[in-house]
């Protein structure tokens, strides 16, 4: 892509072979801890303890767009990241922006996730072996399309 873009990805962290949590790394380099196995926090999936304040302080400056050409990339919007009020109220407001918005979405979840998908201006592609090779020129496509 030539736009500029902005937003985040999720990484798993792993020690000895094992996954013991999740990173958010930034398209523009900026690293945090999203949960992890040892993270004390009364917000938790899983074993995992979820890190509101990395997700607060990197994850959502990240996808509030810097200009109206910017394509915001939101990997992933999902239980953990729906933890942060902020994070869920910035959400909104990034899909109500007139920015491109390239994100993956929980499959389930409850009705921040189902609400989204719900919306008219989102289109839900479900990513499978067969499909995610294909679905990279099909987002490619709708970008274009929409500029």
């Amino acid at each position: 892509m030539e736009e500029p873009a902005g937003g985040f990805f999720t990484r798993e962290i792993k020690e000895g072979g094992r996954r013991v949590g999740f990173s958010i790394n930034t398209l523009d380099g900026r690293e945090g801890i999203l949960a992890h196995k040892s993270i004390r926090s009364e917000y938790r999936v899983g074993k995992y303890g979820i890190n509101i304040e990395d997700i607060d302080t990197i994850a959502i400056p990240s996808i509030i767009p810097r200009g109206k050409d910017e394509i915001v990339v939101i990997d992933e919007i999902g239980k953990m990241e729906c933890f942060s009020d902020l994070f869920k109220k910035t959400l909104i407001q990034v899909l109500d922006s007139p920015n491109c918005v390239i994100g993956s979405i929980a499959l389930k979840g409850g009705s921040f996730i189902q609400g989204i998908k719900n919306r008219d201006d989102v289109t839900v592609s479900r990513v499978t072996p067969q499909t995610r090779d294909s679905l990279v020129e099909k987002i490619l496509d709708s970008i274009k399309k929409g500029m």
